[in-house]
This record gives structure tokens, C-alpha cells and sequence, in this order.
């Protein structure tokens, strides 16, 4: 069992070998785009052609942190620009009521 552990633990980055390196363009602006490495690194990533002819993307990429948790975070990057999302970003508070009252009352 410890073999296979030690076998399995991510490896430092100047010894990293590309595990998995997919890529596929289909000439027409989709695209589907896939790679890891023996560290850890891992990206995801697929393309659409938008409505105004823009490349819109959604995907993922992680990476393990020092203490030997993995971070993920997913993405959708389109006409309204890119919005990640990850339990490591920050994230914001909700409104305190007399906050929505007011706006409320603005309308």
C-alpha cells in the first residue's frame, strides 16, 4: 500500500512529465482542449462560437496545494467576461436588510 501511495503522490514540478495532452480543433472556432501532468496540474477546457462571433469557453483547472488538498476551480469565460468560481475565491456577503429595503425602495 505505501508503494502505491508514494507511486501516486504528486511529484515536484522540475520532474513533472505530461500525462495527458488532448487537443482537438474543429476549424469552425469549437474546440474541446484536455491536460495533466505527473505533479497534479489539470486543465479542462471546451470552446463554442458565441452569438456575436466571440470564442466562449467553459472549463476547469486544478492543482494541489503545499498542504495536499487540491483546488479546483471551473469557468465560464463568454460575453460577460470570465467568472471563476472556487471555494478558494473570496466571496461576497450577502446584503444586511436594511440594505435590500432601501434599494427596494429606490425602484
Amino acid at each position: 500500500l505505501l508503494v502505491a501511495l508514494a507511486a501516486a503522490a504528486p511529484r515536484p514540478d522540475e520532474d513533472a512529465e505530461t500525462l495527458v495532452d488532448e487537443r482537438q480543433d474543429n476549424g469552425d472556432g469549437t474546440f474541446n482542449y484536455r491536460f495533466e501532468t505527473s505533479n497534479g496540474l489539470k486543465e479542462e477546457r471546451v470552446g463554442t462560437v458565441g452569438a456575436e462571433g466571440q470564442s466562449n469557453m467553459q472549463g476547469s483547472y486544478s492543482f494541489t496545494l503545499p498542504d495536499g488538498t487540491v483546488a479546483v476551480i471551473t469557468y465560464v469565460a463568454d460575453e460577460n467576461g470570465f467568472r471563476p468560481e472556487s471555494p478558494l475565491l473570496p466571496q461576497d456577503h450577502p446584503l444586511p436588510a436594511h440594505a435590500v429595503a432601501q434599494i427596494a425602495f429606490a425602484e
